[in-house]
């Protein structure tokens, strides 16, 4: 079987068409920004094309800076937004946590939307990742002595990455990986915070448990529902720590000597 589900047609082993089917490869997440491409004789293998046309078909891709190839090493692709992490906008975002609760809205509407697109365009291949990805960090969570607060943001993030990958929404799914850094923080925020609370956390399990059975059993209605829910939740609880915190610092400080 080759990549993708057309049929070849004339004409279709020319560079230009081979460099047009790794695109859709790479829009389709099939190969990931730093990710290394098959070996020369495997593409070949799997597209059903020359080599000589693979070879065009790459130099075209470098030509764009879609994948860059290293001596000894073959060629991998891209970083698709380069230089996202370091920019001046990254930092300013870093350094001010308020830009939280503007993620956690962001994140309610890409989000809600790709969990339903998921549940309704998803494949039986999409729900095995879904299924392993919600496992390991549900088993994690059950079986850990002590919570790895990274580890498990990880685990969190790894899920709800799935889900927007089996959206078969390029875009979508890009937009979501561009923002990896952030939506990383944003879940080690939540973890951090909410997470050594027993109310809290079994808000955050038990939604994840929603999510995941709505979406596997294809309720695009209900996921859409559920990430929203899930996403307003921890904005709320984040919140009211917030003000919690912030009363008992205006407290402690009326105890102080001030004279």
């Amino acid at each position: 079987m080759v990549f993708g589900s057309d049929q070849r047609l004339a004409g279709q082993c020319t560079p230009d068409s081979v460099a047009a089917r790794l695109e859709q490869l790479i829009l389709d997440g099939i190969f990931r920004p730093g990710q290394l491409l098959p070996s020369e004789r495997r593409l070949c293998d799997k597209l059903d094309v020359s080599r000589s046309s693979l070879r065009e078909g790459l130099r075209i891709l470098r030509s764009k800076g879609i994948i860059d190839t290293r001596q000894g090493k073959g060629s991998m692709v891209a970083d698709l937004l380069p230089g996202r992490d370091h920019s001046p906008l990254m930092h300013l975002f870093h350094d001010h946590p308020r830009t939280l609760y503007d993620l956690l809205d962001v994140r309610a509407l890409l989000e809600g939307e790709s969990a339903s697109l998921a549940a309704s365009r998803g494949t039986p291949a999409d729900r095995v990742m879904i299924t392993r990805h919600y496992h390991e960090m549900a088993d994690y969570v059950e079986s850990a002595k002590s919570i790895d607060v990274e580890r498990l943001a990880r685990l969190d993030h790894a899920f709800h990455l799935a889900i927007s990958q089996a959206s078969h929404n390029p875009v979508l799914v890009h937009t979501l990986q561009s923002l990896t850094d952030l939506l990383l923080s944003s879940v080690f925020a939540s973890v951090k915070n909410l997470y050594h609370r027993p109310g809290p956390r079994d808000m955050i399990n038990r939604q994840h448990a929603r999510l995941y059975q709505a979406v596997v059993q294809g309720k695009p209605v209900l996921a859409r529902r559920v990430a929203l829910l899930h996403l307003t939740s921890i904005g709320e609880s984040l919140r009211e720590i917030e003000a919690e915190d912030q009363r008992l610092e205006r407290s402690a400080m009326r105890l102080e000597e001030w004279q």
